[in-house]
């Protein structure tokens, strides 16, 4: 599919609250298309917390059908154990992608605050205000979540709309690999 019309689905990970957000791009025009959160503190258990991640990604990709996923990479803080779960969280939503040939990119929450606001170190709400001003939709308080995913998505349109068809997308490493032998080091 161009790169001027196609289906951008952001993913903010997290093993509490997962956020998500999905962009139309057409004509260089984006419309926000869908935006929510997944709610998994009622689960005990963080593998089922993991499978539920899975399950609500393949669905959102199912309904959607998506080109491109676009997912925040997990920030480094002093928690080691936090950084271990939403490590696990971003794992489980990029296998649900790639178990459907989705391409994805990851972005830094620095980039993607960049990328909206303009500012690296923005709040969650400056992201959200910025996007309800960009694109029309509400703020609530209860979907920043939903709002960073948003941005994520957002993130990826500024990042490759200049780029015309000429970006390779690869859905796994042996696609990218196959079409990179001189990255392997022997």
């Amino acid at each position: 599919m161009p790169l001027n019309d196609r289906i951008i689905l952001g993913i903010d990970p997290g093993t509490v609250i997962m956020g998500y957000g999905l962009i139309h791009i057409s004509n260089n025009k984006v419309n926000p298309i869908g935006l929510g959160v997944i709610k998994l503190e009622k689960y005990d258990d963080l593998s089922l917390r993991l499978k539920k991640i899975f399950e609500r990604t393949i669905g959102l990709i199912e309904e959607y059908k998506p080109d491109e996923l676009a997912i925040e990479a997990p920030f480094f803080g002093k928690n080691v154990q936090s950084m271990l779960k939403l490590g696990r969280a971003q794992g489980v939503a990029i296998a649900a992608a790639l178990s459907k040939n989705i391409p994805i990119t990851e972005y830094s929450p620095k980039k993607i605050k960049m990328s909206i606001t303009g500012n690296g170190n923005a709040s969650k709400e400056q992201v959200a205000a910025m996007l309800q001003q960009t694109l029309g939709i509400k703020k609530e308080q209860e979907f920043l979540d939903a709002t960073d995913a948003l941005g994520a998505a957002m993130c990826h349109y500024y990042q490759n709309k200049n780029l015309g068809n000429s970006k390779k997308n690869y859905t796994g490493w042996k696609a990218f690999l196959s079409d990179n032998p001189d990255k392997i080091k022997k």
